[in-house]
């Protein structure tokens, strides 16, 4: 021996190297990819009197893809879209990203003011957009510095009695002469890596600066296979979309269909006489949305309703369900599937998973499992409730309060151009969600408070500060502050609680109508109340007393 350690090379990491034989990167569009290889008849989309085969909604995908690559879309552009649930959205969400561009679907609720600045922060190269939208895209394009080729999509199957009347073409393009225009036999290269970036939505988080969540393929692929396990869905599944698809990629349900050949049934307005027909018409087994559209299921009149015979898994996320709403929804066949979750982390990320014995329980016993948010998704790798300051796990009693956190494969790569709000969320290895909850003892979260102050009215997040914001332009006031309100329809209501300047007077209507000047309509106040706003003696508003107070108001 010549005094030198011998080390044995590991047989396990030795000569066993990736290939493009034993190792590809993991895509969302493979899923549709071998839906339309296996079901290539099978109806993939369901739109008025349209209907769309798997293979002929993969053929359309790939000629955008090329279409969009024959104008220069290739990677890192951005292709920003403003659809409803029609088509061309579920065609977006493969076409745009088939050419290794990033989907950026925006929010249609928005004001043209928070568009332009959506476009110009992610560099919109190209731009499409239902007429329906289009005089409020006109307004954020003329505001906008980016100046995107404009795509028209005219949807032919817009009801004549629609609520609002298409508005006026405002591209250089038609949306079906353009996808025409592509090849039918493209061939994707995309993704050269899973953690290539896939989408791009855009959240208010804190303040009313929004923030820009990016996806990569890997996560959008996983979220594939775990939205079919949480959801329960087995082959053929018929899915109505009364979630919108810009809402975190419509939980990435857009792809997720395609992992059991499933049925897209489109939906452009959520209305409760176009729900009933369309699951009792199309025998719909799933839909996902906000407590609103239990509300507005359970509360249409009888002459909307319809008779089904299957059972339908509805997928709800935000407040958990009362009681009496979950009796109302078992009584009309569906079976409410509780679900959490943030824009950072994909849409869904933690699911009330039932356990039989629980329906055993009693009444009061049952409201108290069904109040949790539940346990982390089967792609999620971890779930827990750390003291934020010390990052250590608070005991699993269901007392302690600590910030939720995320940790795996369905987080967020981060907030685009935002390195700082990036590194603040993944401190200490774990994406801070900003909510509190406990952990109980069998490992089911619940939350107890929402630390970032965002109301979440009919699924969608509103910024308690961005409103505040607004009533401070107001001459006549003094002192604002917003806090959510209990709401059986939406869930939660901005409720402004309002100082006046000394000799000023307004009334309640007239603050509503000011806020509506400068936001978004479902961002403002729903209600108001006129006081002394309670302050520290350092000054800071105390929002506890009046969550407290708001919550004591009851409902509107």
């Amino acid at each position: 021996m010549n005094g030198t350690t011998s080390v044995t090379a590991n047989p396990y990491e030795t000569d066993l190297n990736r290939h493009a034989a034993n190792y590809q990167p993991l895509t969302p569009l493979v899923h549709l990819e071998r839906a339309a290889l296996i079901h290539p008849d099978h109806i993939a989309i369901i739109h008025g009197s349209q209907r769309t085969s798997y293979a002929m909604f993969l053929e359309r995908s790939k000629r955008l893809a090329n279409a969009l690559g024959s104008v220069g879309i290739g990677k890192g552009d951005t292709v920003s879209v403003m659809l409803s649930n029609t088509p061309a959205m579920l065609e977006a969400h493969h076409g745009v990203p088939m050419t290794g561009a990033v989907l950026h679907s925006i929010n249609t609720r928005l004001d043209a003011q928070a568009i332009a600045f959506q476009l110009d922060h992610a560099e919109t190269k190209v731009l499409i957009v239902d007429r329906e939208f289009s005089a409020v895209m006109a307004e954020a394009l003329a505001l906008a510095a980016a100046k995107p080729l404009v795509i028209d999509y005219d949807d032919t199957e817009y009801p004549d009695d629609a609520p609002f009347a298409k508005g006026e073409r405002i591209g250089t393009h038609d949306y079906d002469t353009f996808v025409s225009a592509g090849a039918p036999d493209f061939i994707r290269s995309a993704p050269d890596d899973e953690w290539d970036s896939v989408s791009l939505n855009y959240t208010s988080g804190t303040t009313g600066n929004p923030k820009g969540v990016v996806y990569h393929h890997r996560g959008a692929a996983l979220m594939g296979y775990s939205n079919v396990i949480a959801s329960g869905m087995g082959r053929h599944p018929v899915y109505l979309w009364t979630l919108p698809m810009f809402h975190c990629n419509g939980w990435c349900f857009p792809w997720t269909l395609g992992v059991v050949a499933g049925t897209h049934v489109c939906l452009r307005w959520v209305r409760a006489k176009a729900m009933y027909d369309a699951i009792a018409d199309h025998g719909v087994t799933h839909l996902c949305g906000a407590p609103i559209v239990m509300s507005t299921l359970l509360n249409a009149p009888e002459t909307e309703k319809r008779d089904f015979s299957q059972t339908v898994s509805f997928n709800t996320a935000a407040a958990p369900p009362p009681e009496a709403v979950l009796a109302g929804m078992a009584d009309a066949g569906f079976e409410v599937v509780h679900l959490y979750g943030l824009t950072e982390t994909y849409g869904p990320a933690v699911v009330n998973e039932w356990k039989s014995e629980w329906s055993k329980l009693d009444r009061s016993e049952r409201t108290a499992r069904k109040a949790r948010q539940g346990v982390r998704y089967p792609a999620l790798e971890d779930l827990a409730v750390l003291d934020p300051e010390t990052m250590e796990n608070t005991p699993a009693d269901g007392e302690t309060i600590g910030e939720v956190m995320f940790r795996g494969n369905i987080v967020m790569k981060g907030y685009l151009k935002n390195p700082e709000a990036s590194a603040e969320a993944f401190r200490g290895g774990w994406f801070h969600s900003g909510d509190l909850g406990v952990m109980h003892p069998d490992g089911y979260l619940q939350l107890k408070d929402r630390s970032k102050d965002i109301i979440i009215s009919g699924g969608e997040n509103i910024s308690s500060i961005e409103v505040e914001d607004a009533l401070y332009k107001h001459p006549a006031i003094m002192a604002a502050a917003v806090v959510a309100r209990p709401d059986d329809k939406w869930g939660e209501t901005p409720c402004a609680f309002v100082e006046l300047r000394p000799g000023q007077t307004l009334s309640e209507a007239e603050v509503i109508e000011h806020c509506r000047g400068l936001l978004a309509r479902f961002k403002c106040p729903r209600s108001v109340v006129f006081r002394e706003v309670p302050k520290t003696s350092t000054g800071k508003i105390q929002k506890f007393l009046l969550r407290e107070e708001a919550r004591s108001l009851g409902n509107p």
